[in-house]
């Protein structure tokens, strides 16, 4: 036992830096002519990666962009470039720029950058199109999401068969973040694609954003029953028998409070104070109970992110407030801390952990369920409720984006040791896959080249804003 102590402390001492290794990291260094690396220390060294990892991002996203590729894409691709994959191989890059005791610090602001958007995704969430819709919309996302979701329950075995790695999590758990990564649709990257083939504001980009926004609703739900059931880490449950729905019940309030209670009570003070007072208070005041509305879902024992998302929901419309606090924060948390989420989560990615013919057939197989199972259900019902066959078929391949949702799921089911490392990988990989033919099948399936006159959309994209989910 002190053999194994002593040989895990000089593995921690040779991942840590000087600084590090003599106790609390330092803020900066005292400089390189007093002789010390500036990347020996906490903020330098941040700053070093943020830009390696914006400078990679973007030079990918260039160089997809004449293939029509949302920028998620090129973010994730460059986390796994830069992870244990690629470069990350090499020792001397990994100790330098990504070394082990830096994870903290970029892992707390890539998951500020993630908070602050499911915020910004609550806040531009609009139903309209779902009123306008109707019915159709939730039959069309209840039927896309149920076969992938139920195709969990088979799969789970036959990952345990592909990939014998030891499980921490028991079967339910295991179940439900499986079924949840493979049911969601990624909303914004879904609204990007429409938008590049002119399709917004049209009678099928009105029923793929509808059926998207419910999709999301659900997926909301199904990452919270993944919480409640996964417990604590290792996918076993803490605390009392009926934790989980004690989780569950307190997520149900905490919805209804924010929805029925706080809505209400902040129109009525964004009208007495009038819009030019309350434009002046909307985002620090939005930012700040966004912030606290996650902090309250994480001590229900739900994700932050939900309660970011949900106080978002609860924005009231009138009076332009939601729309000057999502103007401010989107800049910074698109443009900057975002991408480092995505850049994380491609750096937990080691595709080496995918080996032999039996995990790479898991991928294909996720990949096949993934595609499917959304296309099955969704073509279904879109065309048995009078959609032409050809739009029922691309809104199927529409339906199967993912983006920031499956990386959500994917993350927390890491964290919460629910997912291995291998599962993780064979997910990511199926979570590019998706997302990547989702454009040119759209585009094969749905041939309408953009016009000038194709009709106002409720989604609304700023010029030059690149599909940031």
């Amino acid at each position: 036992m002190h053999v194994q102590v002593m040989v895990m402390s000089m593995v921690a001492a040779a991942n840590a830096s000087p600084a590090a290794a003599s106790g609390a990291v330092k803020m900066a260094s005292d400089g390189m002519w007093q002789g010390e690396n500036p990347l020996d220390f906490a903020l330098p060294l941040l700053a070093v990666q943020v830009a390696v990892i914006l400078v990679v991002s973007q030079g990918l996203a260039l160089a997809l962009k004449p293939l029509r590729q949302p920028r998620v894409v090129a973010e994730i691709l460059g986390g796994i470039l830069l992870g244990p994959s690629a470069l990350g191989r090499w020792g001397a890059f990994r100790r330098t720029v990504f070394p082990a005791w830096s994870a903290a610090a970029l892992d707390t602001v890539s998951g500020l950058g993630l908070l602050l958007f499911l915020f910004l995704v609550g806040l531009e969430l609009d139903f309209r199109s779902v009123r306008r819709v109707g019915p159709r919309s939730v039959a069309i996302a209840a039927a896309g999401i149920a076969p992938p979701f139920l195709a969990a329950a088979g799969l789970v075995p036959l990952l345990n068969v592909a990939v014998p790695a030891p499980r921490h999590a028991s079967f339910l758990p295991l179940c439900v973040f499986i079924g949840a990564a493979l049911s969601v649709t990624a909303l914004p990257v879904l609204a990007c694609i429409l938008k590049e083939l002119g399709l917004l504001g049209l009678p099928f980009g009105d029923t793929a954003m509808a059926a998207a926004a419910v999709n999301d609703v659900f997926a909301w739900v199904l990452l919270a029953l993944a919480l409640a059931v996964s417990g604590g880490g290792g996918g076993e449950l803490k605390g009392p028998p009926l934790a989980p729905v004690y989780i569950l019940a307190s997520g149900a309030t905490f919805v209804a409070f924010m929805l029925c209670g706080l809505r209400p009570l902040m129109a009525r003070l964004g009208r007495r104070l009038g819009p030019d007072r309350a434009g002046d208070l909307s985002c620090s005041g939005a930012v700040a109970c966004a912030l606290l509305a996650g902090a309250a879902t994480d001590a229900i024992g739900v994700h932050p992110v939900f309660g970011a998302f949900v106080f978002g929901l609860a924005m009231p419309r009138e009076g332009g407030l939601a729309e000057r606090a999502g103007e401010k924060v989107a800049p910074l948390v698109s443009g900057l801390m975002l991408p480092l989420y995505f850049a994380t989560s491609g750096l937990r990615t080691n595709i080496d952990n995918v080996r032999g013919a039996a995990a790479w057939g898991m991928v294909v197989l996720v990949v096949a369920v993934a595609i499917g199972g959304k296309f099955a259900g969704t073509f279904a019902v879109a065309a048995g409720t009078g959609m032409a066959r050809r739009e029922a078929a691309a809104l199927g391949v529409a339906m199967s984006a993912k983006g920031l949702v499956e990386l959500i799921v994917l993350n927390i089911g890491k964290e919460r040791k629910v997912l291995d490392d291998t599962t993780f990988a064979i997910f990511v990989i199926m979570a590019l896959t998706t997302t990547v033919l989702a454009t040119p099948f759209m585009t094969a399936l749905y041939r309408r080249p953009p016009t000038a006159t194709t009709p106002e959309s409720d989604v609304e994209l700023k010029d030059g804003d690149a599909c940031p989910a």
